[in-house]
């Protein structure tokens, strides 16, 4: 992210040339389907963990906090070391970090691959390289940091599946790599979007992220 008023600006910018950044998709008949290699739920509650990056951590939150057997929810850094870890270091795209999401997950209610749908149906663009949206720098790439060969072998697989059936109009950029360590961002990103729904960055990139989530995922999505 950056200023708010450089931020309104871009927007201002992607409204006069007629762009979006809340779908990949947007205008196409494609449909992303689910993952053909996934785990199955399981059959009582649990507690798993998946992070992902893709773009601002304000919206990638904002839509798992709306996903059915989703815990929580957490906006911060991965990909870097901890000295590096602030929002101020991490924006100056040198420090390896991606601004990501720890998203705590009920299994018996959601699949990791279900999760991955969401990511790569209406939380992001996956085909775009080091941006999102209005957004530039190695921190705002797309990346599936995953916690075991599980993770690893179902993100690999579905990135595959999708670049095969040609879902997207370019191929798919999502890294998937080794999860090292999470760092939760400063307290003031914790729940920006719900806190902040008038912000124009908030009402232009992410809450129209939430409704796409809505509509394309009824079954899963729960009011907050």
């Amino acid at each position: 992210m950056r200023s708010s008023s450089a931020r309104t600006f871009l927007i201002l910018l992607g409204i006069l040339a007629g762009g979006t950044a809340c779908n990949a998709r947007a205008g196409t008949a494609s449909v992303v389907p689910p993952p053909a290699v996934d785990t199955p739920r399981t059959a009582s509650a649990g507690q798993q963990t998946a992070v992902i990056a893709g773009g601002c951590f304000w919206g990638i939150q904002a839509v798992f906090q709306h996903v059915k057997g989703v815990v929580s929810a957490t906006s911060g850094y991965s990909g870097g070391s901890s000295k590096t870890a602030e929002y101020e270091v991490v924006s100056t795209g040198e420090t390896g970090h991606a601004e990501s999401v720890q998203i705590v997950y009920d299994p018996s209610q959601i699949t990791y691959g279900q999760l991955l749908r969401v990511f790569f149906s209406v939380a992001h663009d996956p085909t775009q390289l080091n941006r999102q949206g209005p957004d530039t720098g190695t921190q705002y790439r797309s990346v599936i940091f995953y916690g075991n060969d599980e993770q690893k072998k179902i993100a690999e697989a579905y990135i595959a599946q999708l670049d095969k059936a040609k879902v997207f109009p370019r191929a798919i950029v999502t890294q998937v790599v080794p999860m090292k360590a999470f760092y939760p961002a400063e307290a003031y990103h914790q729940n920006y979007a719900a806190a902040h729904p008038n912000n124009p960055y908030i009402a232009f990139n992410d809450a129209p992220k939430v409704e796409h989530l809505r509509q394309e995922f009824p079954g899963l999505y729960v009011e907050k």
